[in-house]
């Protein structure tokens, strides 16, 4: 029987099977074979991309199965439930810490990595085999973190960032923060604000012009101070710029001078309100209106400030060192500060100062600048001719020159008034001020 190939021959070609010779088979099957085509190589070459990308598909979605068991996994091993680790029988039942519902989320993934790797690769998967991918299967960043409590994180954070420094180098020390002031913990201790301060008689408690000069007016018919009347306007709660009427002032004064106010201040004070220590705020404030003038009472401390220092220069009642007068003379010197010193001195008729800018050393204490370097406080060594030292009893000089010190009215209250007696307020004692009393803004 002739080859399939010459049966195809005779039907296609019409030829006989005399017309070919055996012979010549041979020589053909001896020739190389045929090229294949590039339309096969192409073809070949898509398949291969075609199962390539499938593959890469195929391992997208398995992924995105194992993250979704590992949040489900990790969730649950989070949660409270019945089958959980805090639930009947989680970490104290039989089972441990997975409880005794199923397999531990780790080795469900396990398995779901192990069927769809065997899935992808056309391999048969028995539900009941055990998995072999167990040991080179990792879990993923998020179950790891998932798996660990927060608690434990965190304590490694802290442990990194207590670490000392390697390779020879000291690790970072916070700074020793410097001692409180000694005062800080004394009554009446002072902020220091080294800056400029207000006028200590601000626009709304100054006097009004024509009420000034009406009270002065009235106070000349009637033989009484203008600053006894004021006083007493004051002290009574009289506030504004115009504490009272023509009318009202004209009576006040009246009254005044009827009740002795031309001889005895502080007796027609008391008379007039029949309580002593409203009396006594009364002579206060008469000797500090008087101490600062009625021009300062309505334009103000500071707009007057040439004209204090020129008064406490050719006051004879203080007795300033040279270097202190030298101070006032250089314009160094606050204005309460001089308004203080004129004050004290018309109150106590002299004053000696011991000390205001010049000679005074730079710290008070360790790492605190004495205010006498700014020009904000003043030492008193004697009042009205007796000495500040030795005479810090009670009832004696010096207790009288504190408690007239702290009748000062509103800004002009000192923030420091240092001896050895603590009257309350900003009054306070320390050992080293037996000889003066430190009068500090």
């Amino acid at each position: 029987m002739p080859p399939r190939n010459h049966l195809k021959r005779i039907l296609l070609l019409g030829r006989g099977w005399d017309e070919w010779d055996r012979r010549s088979e041979p020589a053909a099957k001896a020739q190389p074979a045929a090229k294949r085509s590039s339309t096969r190589r192409f073809g070949t070459a898509l398949s291969f991309c075609a199962l390539f990308f499938a593959g890469l598909a195929l391992s997208a979605g398995a992924g995105n199965g194992v993250r979704a068991l590992l949040d489900n996994g990790s969730s649950q091993q989070a949660g409270v439930g019945a089958t959980g680790a805090t639930g009947a029988t989680g970490a104290t039942g039989p089972t441990g810490a997975t409880g005794a519902s199923g397999p531990a989320p780790l080795v469900q993934v396990q398995k779901l990595v192990h069927a769809k790797v065997k899935t992808a690769h056309g391999l048969s998967v028995s539900p009941s085999a055990p998995p072999t991918a167990q040991r080179t299967v990792k879990p993923s960043s998020a179950h790891r973190f998932a798996a660990k409590p927060a608690h434990a994180r965190h304590v490694r954070r802290v442990k990194a960032a207590k670490a000392p420094a390697h390779h020879g180098t000291k690790a970072h020390k916070p700074a020793k923060k410097q001692p409180l002031d000694g005062e800080a913990d004394l009554p009446g201790a002072t902020v220091w604000l080294y800056r400029a301060a207000p006028d200590p008689t601000p626009p709304a408690a100054r006097l009004r012009m024509v009420f000034a000069r009406e009270l002065v007016a009235d106070s000349r018919q009637e033989h009484v101070d203008w600053a006894l009347a004021l006083a007493v306007l004051r002290a009574g709660g009289h506030t504004g710029r115009v504490p009272a009427s023509r009318s009202e002032t004209q009576a006040l004064t009246l009254r005044l001078s009827a009740l002795g106010g031309s001889k005895n201040g502080w007796a027609a004070a008391l008379s007039y309100s029949s309580d002593p220590s409203f009396a006594d705020h009364v002579v206060a404030l008469r000797h500090y209106y008087r101490a600062v003038g009625m021009a300062s009472l309505v334009y103000g401390l500071l707009s007057q400030k040439r004209d204090l220092e020129d008064r406490v220069l050719n006051d004879k009642r203080l007795l300033i060192y040279p270097g202190g007068r030298n101070d006032v003379a250089s314009h160094k010197v606050d204005v309460r500060v001089l308004a203080v010193m004129l004050y004290l001195a018309d109150t106590f008729h002299e004053v000696t100062v011991s000390c205001l800018i010049s000679g005074h050393r730079l710290y008070a204490r360790p790492g605190v600048i004495s205010a006498h370097i700014y020009g904000r406080a003043v030492d008193v060594a004697a009042l009205n001719g007796i000495s500040i030292y030795g005479h810090q009893q009670p009832g004696g000089i010096t207790e009288q020159g504190v408690r007239a010190l702290l009748m000062l009215p509103g800004g002009m209250l000192p923030a420091q008034i240092i001896s050895l007696l603590g009257l309350g307020g900003p009054s306070f004692p320390l050992a080293d001020h037996y000889n003066h009393i430190h009068v500090g803004y």
